[in-house]
């Protein structure tokens, strides 16, 4: 055995010691944040390992099925959205869940309540389990407004008073992309350890990119800055190289992809959705967050996407957001439309 190198593999940044060193930085903190990031954090780790067995089950003729216990054997969202939800309530410090499972919130009994309110899609991209896409968890977190019983109001917020943010992504790896407020942090899976080890640190998303990242299959729908800005990624006016497409159909993993590499995701309305496809409370708002975070822009096609103010909790919108200077062309495409 190598002991030096084992030595040096207890002096890693976990996420834990990531979050108690940030939970220092504000004295008058009890710690209950913390306490709450770390029951997100194992509800991933559950969630990473069920959807590694995910294909396994299914050869094993398990999903679906009942088992010898004669329970139901779980879809993955399913069971993702029950982890979930039992790992915030017994945390003992949320008061409101949002899922995109439950079409009503969850109001956590008083006993058991504190003051945050998270809202998340437990299984974003669960559609592309079987072919092994990647697939991964979002969130968000809002804090309520102290001495008063909580309400739909506390979470029916702008994106803009979001405390923090993330995404798990179930890939290649297992990586967990957070945000409090100052800064983006990417943190591994060590399935060795059963720890999340800090991997990219301070994460900035290049200025311009070279990536459009659209599903191209609704392009006779779509509006006209839209299209005219596709047709420019193809082909740019002033000579220079045409973008290149990439487009996974999963949110965590094209957004992922658009943070380290730069470029652009965008998700319009078009005639047929209006309004888009991603939901505003546990989609747009925490990647929107990341992104703000990480250096770059979100935009709805007519506001700052956290300036949004929902009004249903599964209310939608449309999204372009990436590097700054790709979500700028955007926005001037829109703005030159509204002139005329």
């Amino acid at each position: 055995m190598d002991h030096a190198a084992d030595a040096h593999r207890t002096d890693l940044m976990t996420i834990t010691r990531f979050v108690l060193n940030e939970q220092t930085k504000h004295p008058e903190s009890r710690g209950d944040f913390s306490i709450l990031l770390s029951h997100i954090v194992l509800g991933c780790k559950f969630v990473c390992t069920a959807v590694n067995k995910a294909g396994l089950a299914k050869l094993l003729g398990l999903a679906g099925e009942t088992n010898v216990q004669a329970k139901d054997q779980k879809k993955l969202d399913v069971l993702s959205n029950e982890v979930f939800i039992k790992a915030l309530v017994s945390s003992g410090r949320t008061c409101i869940l949002v899922s995109e499972e439950d079409e009503e919130a969850t109001f956590v009994e008083p006993a058991n309540r504190g003051k945050y309110c998270v809202v998340f899609d437990p299984l974003d991209g669960s559609s592309n389990i079987d072919c092994g896409v990647s697939i991964g968890t979002i969130f968000g977190i809002y804090m309520i407004k102290d001495g008063h019983e909580p309400t739909l109001d506390d979470v029916l917020q702008p994106g803009m008073n979001m405390l923090a943010a993330g995404y798990c992504m179930y890939g290649s790896s297992c990586t967990l992309v957070l945000s409090t407020g100052s800064g983006v942090n990417g943190f591994t899976l060590d399935p060795s350890l059963g720890e999340f080890i800090l991997t990219h640190p301070d994460i900035k998303i290049p200025k311009k990119g070279k990536i459009y990242s659209v599903n191209e299959g609704n392009a006779k729908n779509w509006d006209g800055p839209t299209s005219k800005y596709v047709q420019s990624c193809k082909y740019p006016a002033d000579g220079s190289s045409p973008k290149s497409l990439r487009y996974i159909g999963s949110m965590v993993a094209d957004v992922h992809r658009t943070l380290l590499y730069g470029g652009i995701f965008l998700y319009p309305g078009d005639k047929k959705s209006p309004n888009g496809k991603l939901r505003v409370l546990y989609e747009v708002f925490p990647m929107s967050f990341l992104m703000e975070q990480a250096g770059g822009q979100a935009f709805t096609g007519k506001q700052r996407a956290l300036d949004l103010v929902p009004e249903k909790i599964h209310e939608r919108s449309p999204i372009f957001l990436g590097s700054y200077d790709d979500v700028e062309e955007i926005k001037k495409l829109y703005a030159a439309e509204e002139q005329n």
